[in-house]
């Protein structure tokens, strides 16, 4: 690997490739090269070219892991300048403007507040963290330290998504009276795989919960408010799992809950999340139910959404028309393909990261479109009174 480089100042000017426009260079240092390092990476290296001109230049300074071999055959695969076996070394690289934390649940805390306290801006994957009060002392460190800060609820950046809060704004659905959301997986259920982190409380925090059940708690609070008070039940069905050497180790996570949320506006709200739904890879979808329509959004077809109008000529008896939100004035289209030629998961994540890009740049807010730390908290507020209530079978007020 090569060694560190130094960078005489915070953003460095470049001419984004393929054109004149100069946008200024952000140093990457990220913590992470699983699934979510490869997703963040395939963001940052299509952000120069298809969200033209970048507000950004993304330079990949240097990743973080845990396993020396790992980590460097990552940083080759990625094009990341240094590979780090200890993240602290990585924040102490000058060249390293925003810190993205893709590590597991444990190891969100303590290196983003390390990172905020260095000056770095700081992006962590969702949950916040694996409890409130640990979400809340996240925030307060990046809020002390005056550093742009958001939360990967990488959802809310579906254009779809996007085209149902424009919609809400609009005021054309009128008062919202229900939500109604799943987020169901069924990889959970084989119960002679070797366990991981996301299944042990002390890494993870909690289970389908926390991993699912969070993007949806979060969809709720993006487009409809406030919850007040939630009521949950939560269940874990596999209590063992095998510890890859022959052993068994304990599997003390929720693998599934359902909740209902009451929200501050009157509107009525169901949640469910669950790893135990035979034949859902990623079901995630949502219901808003209005006094001037419903929308309906399912995420397996993502390009899509589902919207019916009271009174819409010429017959409302037609039910639920479908869009497809490809045009060139839905949201972010004008940086993508002609009507109809669709995108995919992974693009959340480009548009995620080039409104983060934007936010620091050019001094801008990341709320309200973005998630913030104020948001994560919020989410490990509800999460953790909904596990609440299962516990002690009663309505939870919730308390921020």
């Amino acid at each position: 690997m090569t060694d560190e480089k130094q960078v005489s100042s915070s953003f460095t000017s470049m001419a984004a490739s393929g054109g004149g426009a100069d946008a200024p260079q952000i140093g990457i240092g990220m913590l992470g090269y699983a699934f979510m390092g490869k997703a963040h990476t395939n963001a940052f290296k299509k952000i120069p070219y298809m969200m033209y001109p970048p507000v950004a230049i993304p330079r990949l300074v240097g990743i973080a892991g845990r396993n020396a071999d790992a980590v460097a055959d990552a940083a080759e695969r990625f094009g990341y300048e240094t590979a780090y076996t200890d993240w602290r070394d990585m924040l102490a690289n000058d060249a390293v403007d925003v810190f993205d934390n893709g590590g597991p649940n444990d190891a969100h805390a303590e290196p983003c507040i390390a990172a905020a306290e260095a000056g770095k801006h700081v992006f962590c994957e969702k949950p916040l963290a694996r409890t409130a009060e640990e979400a809340k002392s996240m925030l307060d460190a990046v809020e002390s330290a005056d550093v742009k800060h958001m939360v990967a609820f990488n959802y809310r950046f579906v254009p779809a998504v996007q085209q149902a809060r424009k919609l809400i704004d609009s005021g054309k659905l009128g008062k919202i009276y229900h939500w109604r959301a799943v987020y169901l997986q069924e990889w959970g259920m084989d119960r002679t795989a070797e366990t991981s982190w996301r299944f042990q409380k002390d890494i993870a925090g909690s289970g389908a919960l926390g991993d699912l059940g969070a993007h949806i708690i979060d969809l709720a609070r993006f487009l409809v408010g406030e919850p007040k008070a939630v009521s949950g039940l939560a269940q874990t069905w596999i209590t063992e799992r095998p510890d890859g050497a022959g052993g068994m180790v304990q599997s003390d996570v929720d693998d599934g809950f359902v909740a209902l949320l009451d929200f501050e506006n009157g509107a009525l709200g169901t949640v469910e999340a669950t790893r135990f739904a035979q034949g859902r890879k990623n079901f995630n979808s949502f219901e808003i139910n209005a006094e001037n329509g419903s929308i309906h959004f399912n995420l397996e077809r993502m390009n899509e959404l589902n919207v019916f109008w009271k009174g819409e000529e010429p017959d409302t008896t037609q039910g639920f028309h479908n869009v497809l939100v490809t045009e060139a004035h839905h949201p972010y289209w004008e940086n993508w393909w002609p009507h109809g030629h669709i995108i995919g998961w992974e693009h959340s994540f480009v548009h995620e990261f080039h409104h983060f890009f934007d936010a620091i740049v050019n001094d801008r807010d990341v709320a309200p479109y973005g998630a913030t730390f104020v948001d994560g908290y919020r989410n490990a507020v509800i999460c953790d009174a909904i596990l609440a209530s299962a516990a002690a079978r009663k309505h939870m007020d919730i308390r921020y």
